[in-house]
């Protein structure tokens, strides 16, 4: 049994062009300021969910900010290994940034170890600990929001910016809720969805316009 499918014929340069432009006809009449919206379709761009179009929260002036960090060279702490190769270190260089995870960092995993925590709790400790501006980009342990908050409140680091995207059942909701209670600028996933490649998607959505190059 054969099946006939009809393809479009689309240069490979021109695919994400197209796939923009596909976002934007759909989004219709839907209004965002024009500072969150390379961010908006750029994590439906990766997701192919229309959904962030109505969860994503944007405190006052997130994006601006996140901007302005980036600018500024800072570094970008993510919670996942995926998430950290998903970032565009190339542009993030060019301000003189970078962008760590210590997910895989063998102290943090043997301090977790003896304290019978999370390594994402850990590691967002050793992150508190990190000069110049920090933007913490996290899309799978709620753990690390958490903690982030805490760490927020105890006055141990003031955030450039919080991307709290986690995904998931447990504690997913409750911790981008806390998130949303703190006055670090944020941008936050609400609900269960969210992931490593959302996170990674925002970071370059903020890399890209900070280059002049929003790329819708």
């Amino acid at each position: 049994m054969s099946m006939k499918v009809e393809l479009q014929r689309v240069a490979p340069a021109e695919i994400e062009q197209r796939s923009m432009e596909i976002i934007t006809a759909e989004l219709g009449e839907r209004s965002f300021p024009p500072e969150v919206l390379p961010v908006v379709k750029r994590v439906i761009h990766t997701s192919a969910d229309f959904d962030y179009a109505d969860n994503l929260v944007f405190s006052p002036d997130a994006v601006a900010k996140g901007i302005e960090a980036i600018r500024n060279g800072c570094t970008i702490i993510t919670d996942t290994q995926m998430a950290w190769s998903g970032v565009n270190k190339r542009v993030l260089e060019k301000f003189g940034g970078k962008a760590v995870c210590f997910m895989s960092d063998p102290e943090v995993a043997a301090e977790a170890k003896a304290r019978g925590e999370t390594r994402a709790t850990v590691s967002m400790e050793r992150a508190a600990e990190l000069e110049g501006p920090l933007v913490f980009a996290i899309g799978n342990a709620p753990t690390a929001l958490v903690r982030l908050c805490q760490l927020i409140d105890e006055g141990k680091v003031n955030p450039a910016l919080v991307i709290g995207v986690p995904v998931g059942f447990v504690n997913v909701v409750e911790s981008k809720e806390l998130m949303l209670t703190m006055d670090a600028p944020h941008i936050v996933a609400r609900g269960r969805k969210g992931g490593s490649n959302v996170a990674a998607a925002i970071c370059n959505a903020l890399i890209y316009q900070a280059s002049g190059n929003a790329r819708e």
